[in-house]
């Protein structure tokens, strides 16, 4: 089974046609986004808000600075997240596959409510219910664990789709070699179900990232919330959304091509390994 990209496993190969069609739908999408880009320009420079004064703060390192600071806990939260909701999602997984009927309609059970409720409801439910217990987190937990609770039971069913995918008969052939069920799985289904998922796994990681701009619910110094205290500051709430706008996206857009270059790497290695055998 050939491993995609994000795009590859969201959309099927186009025929000759349908690309003749996408490229002229494309162009015309360019041509609309950019008249309605100097529309929207023009209407920015008529109101002023492209005065000196919304923008000259960018010109000071304080300002980069305290951005970057609010950067950094935000990439901490969504990477601490991700490897939280991996192994949350691991064993759902783990439990879904088992024999044992009470295991696995646990698991499915937990699973499907974790993908069904929003993740402000977690945020919320850790944020006003969780210190009434007197349980004290701090507010870079408070944003980072329903993040991962909310993205494990997807975790969960991308890795079971892997696990799924990889070709029953390797399973057949390592029980006649003499392989345990635990070694069968940790030595030869996993490994080769990783490579199918990864693409998927980075885009739940993106859909984490961008969990994480609640974060300003708990009053968790984050991008978001850093971009809240210069526009109270400075007074230029449309150059300062629009400034971490764009660092969101180039953020989205590296993890892109990470997910591509993942992609094309697992895909030389598997038609090495298929040459050789």
């Amino acid at each position: 089974m050939r491993t995609g990209s994000i795009r590859d496993i969201l959309y099927e190969a186009p025929g000759p046609k349908t690309r003749r069609r996408i490229a002229w739908v494309t162009v015309g999408a360019l041509l609309l986004l950019a008249a309605l880009l100097f529309i929207v320009i023009r209407q920015f420079y008529v109101t002023g808000q492209l005065g000196e004064r919304y923008w000259a703060f960018f010109g000071k390192l304080t300002t980069w600075r305290f951005l970057g600071e609010g950067l950094l806990t935000t990439v901490e939260a969504a990477v601490t997240g991700s490897a939280i909701s991996f192994t949350l999602g691991f064993l759902l997984m783990r439990g879904r596959l088992q024999k044992n009927r009470l295991l696995r309609w646990f698991s499915t059970g937990i699973i499907e409510f974790t993908r069904g409720v929003p993740t402000l409801l977690f945020i919320y439910f850790f944020f006003l219910v969780v210190p009434q217990t007197g349980w004290k987190l701090s507010a870079f937990w408070k944003i980072t664990l329903p993040c991962a609770i909310s993205a494990c039971g997807v975790v969960a069913e991308a890795l079971r789709g892997g696990v799924n995918a990889v070709p029953k008969g390797q399973r057949e052939a390592a029980l006649s070699l003499g392989y345990r069920e635990t070694r069968l799985f940790y030595r030869i289904i996993f490994p080769q179900a990783i490579r199918f998922v990864i693409p998927s796994l980075i885009a739940e990681l993106v859909i984490v990232l961008k969990d994480t701009t609640f974060a300003s619910i708990v009053s968790c110094a984050d991008l978001m919330q850093n971009a809240k205290v210069l526009i109270s500051n400075y007074d230029a709430l449309l150059s300062i959304y629009l400034v971490v706008a764009v660092i969101y996206i180039l953020i989205n857009y590296l993890l892109n091509k990470l997910s591509d270059r993942l992609a094309q790497r697992m895909n030389r290695t598997g038609a090495a390994e298929r040459s050789k055998a």
